[in-house]
């Protein structure tokens, strides 16, 4: 079993955001005081103010950045969700790319109110990382998997079974983070990458693995386990 050191559960705001929300905060406190010094009528000032406001607080609530822990010491076999989310996929497919055989495969969409930071979804070593470049149809599309720009992580379980995990851009999201990089140890609890505005995670299991999770379902990235191997 793989051990690993557990911390205090905290959350704060993701690397990737820091420009977007620091250059859109310069925006719109620069826009609010040029309405308050020049309209007499304080009217708009408070429209944009309000508005924005909100805007910008979803926008941080895109940009969180939770640190997790699985509860359980006992990671061998386990696959866990690698976002936050909804089940939209669960089905066999032919996976030609990497393994040339049947796999199942369980998508994770994520709306723009769901946490984008993805997490490995097992323990184990990093045996390959590619990218894609593609197109940038609505991500629940059933050919948004292949067609679309999306960066595999192939990961190598300490059982030796290799899974898949495809992180997918959509109709918004253009462009794509991942942090594995080939050779290294990977797992669970720590992040695999970042989506920026609604994407789509895809996990590639080997036929047989026991699927405990159903379509529809909310995940939560790192907590939920959706598989368990053979």
């Amino acid at each position: 079993m793989i051990k690993r050191i557990k911390k205090l559960k905290k959350i704060r705001l993701h690397r990737e955001g820091t420009d977007t929300l620091v250059y859109g905060f310069i925006f719109i406190a620069a826009i609010a005081l040029l309405l308050w010094r020049f309209c007499d009528n304080k009217a708009p000032f408070w429209c944009f103010t309000v508005i924005f406001a909100v805007v910008y607080g979803i926008v941080i609530n895109f940009f969180r950045c939770p640190i997790r822990f699985f509860p359980s010491e006992d990671t061998e076999k386990i696959v866990v969700a690698p976002a936050d989310g909804r089940i939209v996929v669960i089905e066999e497919v032919d996976e030609d790319i990497y393994f040339h055989e049947r796999r199942i495969m369980v998508s994770i969409f994520m709306s723009l109110f769901n946490v984008h930071a993805n997490w490995f979804p097992v323990d184990g070593r990093v045996k390959l990382v590619a990218h894609h470049n593609g197109n940038f149809h609505k991500a629940w599309l059933p050919k948004a998997s292949e067609e679309n720009e999306h960066a595999d992580v192939v990961i190598t379980t300490p059982d030796g079974v290799d899974i898949l995990c495809r992180q997918i851009a959509g109709a918004v999201a253009r462009r794509i983070v991942t942090y594995a990089k080939e050779g290294e140890d990977c797992y669970i609890d720590e992040h695999l990458g970042f989506i920026k505005f609604g994407s789509r995670v895809d996990v590639y299991l080997p036929l047989g693995t026991e699927i405990c999770v159903k379509m529809g379902q909310a995940t939560t990235g790192d907590q939920t386990v959706i598989a368990k191997l053979k």
